[in-house]
C-alpha cells in the first residue's frame, strides 16, 4: 500500500479502497489467484484484507452448508470448480484431504500480518489457500502457517503473537460482513458501496 499512499501525498487525491472479505475455506478464493492485488496495483488502490468465519455466516443467513446442500448443487459446484481451474490454468483438488479444518488460527495470522507490515499480504493469502486447494497441507497446523507467513516476508512468530487482537478482529469482521451484506466468499467491496460476489466477478471489479 506504500506506492497508493505516497502518491496520494503528493498529488492531494483520493485512494481508493477495496475492502476484501474472504474464507480461507473457500476453493472460489483459491482460484481468484493474486488477480484482486493486480486490480488495485493498476489502479492504484488499497485492499484491507478481512477474513472471516464463512461457515458462522451461512448459519446466520440460513444459508445450507456446502455438505448439506441438494445434490444436484454438490455436482454442479465440482464442474464449476474443475472448469475454473482449468480455465485459469490452476491446480486443485477438488478433494483436499484436510477440507473443512479450522480456518481461524490461519486467519488470526493473516490479520497480524496486516497489521505488521512489510510483507506480501496477497501472496501470503494467496499461499495458504494453495496449501488447502492444490497441496494437500492442513492450513490449522502452526508450521504450514508459519511457512506460508516466512515465504512471504513475515515474521512467521506473527501466528503466535498475533492470535488474541487476530481472533478479536477475526470475530469483528464477521460482524461487518453480515452488516454489509456479504453472503459468500470471495466478497469485494468499493468506495461508493459497490460489491462484487465471486472471483468470477473480477473483472467488472477491474472495470469499476
Amino acid at each position: 500500500a506504500s506506492l497508493p499512499e505516497s502518491r496520494s501525498r503528493r498529488t492531494g487525491e483520493r485512494v481508493a479502497r477495496i475492502d476484501y472479505f474472504f474464507s480461507l475455506l473457500s476453493p472460489f478464493t483459491y482460484l481468484a489467484g493474486t488477480r484482486l492485488e493486480e486490480i488495485a496495483v493498476r489502479h492504484g488502490a488499497t485492499i484491507a484484507y478481512k477474513p472471516y468465519d464463512i461457515l458462522a455466516l451461512f448459519d446466520r443467513l440460513g444459508t445450507p452448508r456446502p455438505a448439506d446442500r441438494p445434490q444436484g448443487r454438490k455436482d454442479y459446484r465440482v464442474q464449476e470448480l474443475r472448469r475454473m481451474a482449468a480455465k485459469t490454468g490452476m491446480a486443485i483438488n477438488l478433494k483436499p484431504m484436510f477440507w473443512p479444518t479450522n480456518a481461524a488460527p490461519a486467519s488470526y495470522a493473516v490479520i497480524a500480518a496486516g497489521k505488521a507490515a512489510g510483507g506480501d499480504m496477497g501472496a501470503l493469502v494467496h499461499s495458504l489457500l494453495r496449501a488447502a486447494w492444490a497441496e494437500e497441507k492442513d492450513i490449522a497446523e502452526d508450521a504450514v502457517i508459519n511457512e506460508c507467513l516466512k515465504a512471504a516476508g513475515f515474521d512467521p512468530s506473527l501466528s503466535f503473537t498475533g492470535m488474541l487482537s487476530g481472533a478479536e478482529a477475526y470475530a469483528a469482521n464477521l460482524e461487518e460482513a453480515q452488516a454489509r451484506g456479504v453472503f459468500g466468499s470471495p466478497f469485494y467491496i468499493t468506495d461508493g458501496d459497490e460489491r462484487f460476489w465471486g472471483q468470477d466477478r473480477l473483472e467488472d471489479l477491474d472495470l469499476h
